[in-house]
């Protein structure tokens, strides 16, 4: 997609059959920082409404409030908490109140939980699971039904490069749930295309965020050589370009695509010692 549309549209058109609307509103969740931020700064940039999800409530007004005065949007905020069961039928009954819709659905909310499987007791990982498996398909199965009636709409999960990699000692769940998701976006992109909706799932690699710091591991993380990182905007970009073209899988940054061709083509027990040995000194797997 040439860079002209991707500053001044913000996907498909909608049908001639629904009402003329000036803008698309798309649901970001875990908007009140990091790659979620960024992602609703580009799309109030590129002519989105916005709904802003996290448990930040003052964060998100914060960015609410930039976005309304730099772009003249509509933002609407919902403070939630994903690990709770109900949130995200809470979510998209406020997004949706008054015949409002979504026409884009971001799954962004995520962190890691540190150390190996045994370190944390189960409620912890039972909440990891519910905020970065469960509620992203929650929210695609509710939002997904209207998007198909409109024949028009955009799903992006963000999965990581940790999901088409060997999996390493500790942080146990995380590379599991990205290979999850990734494997969900593709089925339901190809259930889907013939009804209109687009659906992508972004695979960054290391990417500056606030994510490292949320889980105690920046000062491991920064031992990684700088080229192995990648900033926020880049990685944003390149996934609503991805969306807009169409792609079911975006790996962001051409060291992390020749990171993932490199371990398709090793036989799989090379690969996992080589995983093994170089993820040692940046994963805790403690427990």
């Amino acid at each position: 997609m040439c860079a002209v549309m991707a500053q001044t549209s913000c996907f498909a058109d909608r049908p001639a059959s629904m009402p003329p609307s000036p803008r698309r509103r798309a649901l970001v969740t875990g908007a009140s920082s990091g790659i979620g931020a960024e992602f609703a700064r580009q799309l109030a940039a590129r002519g989105c409404d916005l709904v802003l999800t996290a448990r930040r409530e003052e964060r998100l007004q914060s960015l609410a409030d930039e976005l309304r005065s730099r772009h003249g949007i509509d933002v609407q905020v919902i403070a939630a908490d994903l690990a709770d069961p109900a949130a995200p039928a809470r979510i998209v009954e406020a997004a949706c109140r008054d015949g409002r819709i979504v026409d884009i659905l971001i799954n962004n909310a995520g962190y890691g939980v540190r150390g190996g499987f045994l370190a944390s007791e189960w409620a912890v990982h039972r909440d990891f699971l519910q905020v970065m498996l469960t509620a992203p398909l929650e929210l695609c199965h509710r939002l997904l039904p209207a998007m198909r009636e409109r024949r028009s709409g955009g799903i992006l999960n963000v999965a990581s490069l940790a999901g088409l990699v060997p999996a390493s000692a500790g942080h146990t769940l995380y590379g599991a749930v990205k290979v999850c998701l990734i494997r969900f976006s593709q089925s339901l992109a190809l259930e889907n295309r013939a009804h209109g909706v687009r659906v992508c799932a972004l695979c960054p690699g290391f990417t500056y965020s606030e994510f490292h710091d949320a889980n105690g591991m920046r000062a491991r993380m920064s031992r990684m050589p700088a080229w192995m990182w990648m900033d926020a905007p880049s990685v944003v970009r390149q996934g609503l370009d991805a969306l807009e073209r169409g792609r079911i899988i975006c790996v962001t940054g051409r060291i992390n695509r020749a990171i993932k061709s490199l371990f398709k083509l090793l036989p799989d027990a090379l690969a996992l010692r080589l995983m093994e040995r170089r993820a040692k000194p940046f994963r805790d797997a403690s427990g």
